[in-house]
């Protein structure tokens, strides 16, 4: 003969159900926290196709000037601080970053080189080989100011303006047409510009902006297609 089970009396049933309608609160409200700190969280997830540092791209304005992107650097033959000739075309099959600058009188123009020489591991990592700076002041002046400034970089003279004019880097100086601005261009292997940004232009003319940004821009103008 089978044993009678004894079904749960009335009491008990209500205690069973305010067990089950505490134990789904409970789940309700540890899903809620859990929602609530994750969505609070920053992401770090990391895309494909950014790097760290592409936040900082576009901070500070610039114009891009003649010649541009995918048009052949123009030739460049001035006398260095180190009493030797500089001439681009030696360089080729090497990617060079010029530097136009305004010269002796911009303290921040030398404080931006200098700290760029700091970090070139930096722009290697993005290919480039050599940087250059440019500016047009005698070769004397510009000897001493490098060397008060520990450069380690070519510093090149320009007094006559004739790199500078053909690079157009004298259209976004302070100073009128007389002096440089502060451009940047990157010339590749082979010969063509890959990428150029005029800082030093109206209304902003920014002598001085922190590498962090400068590698920035320069790798999100490398990312665009052409």
């Amino acid at each position: 003969m089978k044993q009678a089970h004894a079904r749960p009396d009335k009491h008990q049933r209500i205690d069973l159900r305010k067990r089950l309608i505490l134990g789904t609160a409970t789940a309700i409200l540890i899903a809620l926290v859990a929602a609530i700190f994750f969505v609070g969280r920053p992401a770090t997830t990391a895309y494909a196709g950014t790097a760290p540092g592409d936040d900082l791209a576009g901070k500070y304005s610039f114009q891009v000037g003649d010649p541009g992107p995918g048009q052949i650097a123009p030739p460049i033959h001035l006398m260095n601080t180190a009493g030797s000739a500089f001439d681009l075309a030696s360089l080729r099959g090497k990617t060079v970053l010029l530097y136009f600058q305004e010269g002796v009188t911009c303290q921040p123009c030398w404080d931006q080189a200098k700290d760029v020489g700091l970090k070139f591991q930096e722009f290697q990592a993005l290919g480039v080989d050599q940087v250059v700076t440019i500016a047009s002041d005698p070769v004397d002046l510009l000897k001493q100011k490098a060397s008060d400034t520990g450069l380690s970089m070519p510093v090149l003279s320009d007094p006559d303006l004739v790199a500078s004019k053909a690079y157009h880097a004298n259209d976004y100086g302070m100073m009128g047409q007389s002096r440089d601005g502060h451009t940047f261009v990157l010339v590749g292997a082979d010969g063509r510009i890959k990428w150029r940004a005029d800082y030093g232009g109206a209304p902003a003319y920014t002598m001085y902006l922190p590498v962090e940004n400068l590698l920035a821009d320069m790798r999100r103008g490398l990312q665009k297609p052409g």
